[in-house]
């Protein structure tokens, strides 16, 4: 009888161990996974190699996913930025789009979408109805934008990834309402107006042709002072002091459905002020190379541009003769 108490002893002794163990393995686990999601948020080196740290950390527990997310979930922003980065600064990566965010003007450099049917045919209920605009508390507190900063402002609080464009889930659509995915825009003429409607031209091409890449983002547009001098004026708000963009942007690459097909390529700039309602998008054509000098970003570099079908702009943006 003692003999099998001390054999009870130790094996419980054994199970408390291994029981410890595996506790302190999850939460050693856990927790480590915590650090490779932050990790992957703050370097986006992290994310180019995460495939690799993936392949080592889930030898160790197959049932984890990429940094504790679904597994299959990290495809979508391989599937996004399928054609390169145009910048790498502070890029943020978030469950339908990624943009790279501006700690200094408290708006993006760069919002990308990729953009199929998918993305337009949401389910019942899902919606901007059932979103709010938050700030980004991602963002450290002395870079962050706030509600507060938009309040008798002036501004719209204008989408740089549309709202419409998100609807295949309400996480999607929520997370184009945070903050760091909105800059100050004119309400009445832009915003409600000409900007509205380049958005609505996005989906339908959407609608057409299946897969459209969208970059898009703000510009401050300097002003030539004479003397071959320039200056760059532009309003701020808010005590966080969140920049004013002088004209916003949209570099569109629809993808052909061809197997040797070329992407057709199309580039829209818009001031940001009152555009008159006869206006037609077509006026706001504008030269990839003009956005890539003024916004310092280089879009769609997974591609030669000898390769992409057409730009359709002329020679002379009208955007910058006109609205400057």
């Amino acid at each position: 009888m003692r003999r099998l108490w001390h054999l009870l002893g130790v094996a419980f002794g054994l199970a408390s161990a291994v029981g410890c163990f595996l506790v302190g393995a999850y939460f050693q686990h856990t927790h480590a996974t915590r650090q490779l999601q932050q990790l992957v948020q703050q370097d986006v080196y992290a994310y180019y190699i995460s495939p690799k740290i993936f392949a080592a950390y889930a030898r160790a527990d197959p049932q984890f996913g990429f940094f504790n997310i679904p597994k299959g979930a990290p495809n979508h922003v391989q599937r996004i930025m399928k054609y390169g980065f145009p910048g790498l600064d502070d890029v943020r990566l978030y469950s339908d789009f990624v943009l790279s965010y501006d700690r200094r003007n408290r708006v993006a450099h760069w919002v990308c979408e990729h953009l199929q049917l998918a993305n337009l045919q949401g389910a019942r209920g899902v919606g901007r109805a059932s979103a709010t605009y938050r700030a980004d508390l991602s963002v450290p507190s002395n870079f962050r934008s706030t509600l507060a900063d938009y309040k008798h402002s002036g501004f719209d609080r204008g989408h740089l990834a549309a709202a419409g464009n998100h609807r295949g889930q309400q996480v999607h659509c929520n997370e184009t309402f945070l903050l760091t995915n909105i800059a100050p825009q004119i309400g009445q003429g832009f915003n409600s107006g000409a900007w509205n409607k380049l958005e609505i031209y996005v989906r339908e091409l959407t609608q057409s042709f299946g897969s459209v890449y969208v970059c898009t983002g703000p510009l401050f547009k300097p002003r030539a002072q004479g003397n071959r001098k320039w200056s760059v004026e532009y309003q701020m708000i808010g005590e966080n002091m969140v920049a004013v963009p002088t004209h916003f942007f949209k570099v569109i690459m629809v993808e052909s459905r061809l197997p040797l097909g070329k992407p057709y390529m199309e580039a829209y700039v818009l001031p940001n002020a009152p555009i008159p309602d006869q206006s037609t998008l077509r006026d706001f054509l504008c030269d990839i190379r003009e956005i890539e000098h003024f916004a310092g970003l280089h879009f769609f570099q997974g591609i030669r541009r000898s390769a992409i079908f057409g730009s359709n702009y002329p020679s002379e943006s009208k955007v910058f003769r006109e609205f400057a």
